[in-house]
């Protein structure tokens, strides 16, 4: 993950928490204060985001000095230290929330995608994220995925060709639509992976016979899927298969049970629970 777009990001919310008129920290904390704290992990999981919690401070105040514990990736478990940051106290406190945001957020996203990592187990399937992410976050969304042992798929619209069911729909079929769009791809010499979307057994023919890098399987049954498999292996075709829809915890081994390469889930981006994380003062200077 890019500095730049972390510090982008810590910009855009320090601006949105208006932290430079922060009027509770300046009119009740003494201004010379100095103060030692203590982010701490409340509860069990897999940590991301400290890289940003370091630019939040060298934003609010750069003689803050932030000392990780732990490194993004790492599990952690109910009162395991994850940094220790000392300074300004007036600037510690104004800095905490977009701080612990941006930590359990991201920290929440690299913990349940490490839950749907260890029940996948040792099948060769690659657990893949969406572009299901907070506008304007996706860079460290997806930063969040990795920590958790996910694999980041399709950053933006430009970095392959995904067609979905509207595409088809709009360009008449799975068979149009790829047509067209290599035909595109010849007349601007570019040459992207191409991934199709598919809902039917008969769609997913279709797309084998296309011989596209990816096809998606989307809310198919496990029966669908495992006939699909054997489809593609008894063809010897390279295309590689991607399930997706409603995926959970309880089902994603039966689904990478069928021989599929990978699976996407969006409520990893779109639906993770922030992990319970506090900072805490704990000694005054001053």
């Amino acid at each position: 993950m890019e500095t730049q777009t972390v510090r982008t990001a810590v910009l855009t919310a320090l601006a949105e928490d208006r932290a430079a008129d922060d009027v509770t920290t300046r009119w009740s904390v003494p201004e010379t204060l100095e103060t030692e704290a203590t982010m701490i992990a409340k509860q069990s999981g897999r940590v991301a985001g400290l890289t940003a919690v370091q630019e939040v401070y060298a934003a609010v105040d750069p003689g803050v000095k932030v000392r990780t514990a732990v490194a993004d990736g790492d599990p952690v478990v109910p009162g395991q230290p994850l940094a220790w940051i000392s300074g300004a106290a007036r600037s510690i406190i104004t800095g905490e929330r977009v701080a612990l945001n941006f930590a359990q957020r991201m920290s929440g996203i690299a913990t349940l995608t490490s839950a749907f990592v260890a029940a996948i187990g040792a099948r060769p399937v690659a657990l893949l994220d969406t572009r299901k992410t907070a506008p304007g976050l996706r860079a460290m969304d997806k930063y969040a995925v990795s920590c958790g042992g996910g694999t980041n798929h399709r950053l933006d619209l430009s970095a392959m060709v995904l067609l979905k069911e509207n595409h088809l729909a709009a360009a008449g079929g799975v068979l149009p639509a790829v047509r067209r769009v290599r035909d595109g791809m010849a007349a601007e010499d570019n040459g992207l992976a191409i991934e199709v979307e598919v809902t039917t057994a008969e769609e997913a023919r279709e797309a084998l016979d296309c011989q596209v890098e990816w096809i998606l399987l989307d809310n198919m049954t496990i029966e669908q899927m495992a006939l699909i498999v054997d489809w593609r292996n008894t063809s010897g075709s390279p295309t590689r298969l991607e399930a997706s829809g409603n995926i959970t915890l309880d089902t994603i081994a039966d689904v990478a049970g069928t021989g599929i390469d990978a699976v996407s889930v969006g409520a990893l981006t779109h639906s993770p629970a922030a992990l319970d994380i506090s900072l805490l003062v704990t000694r005054n200077h001053g």
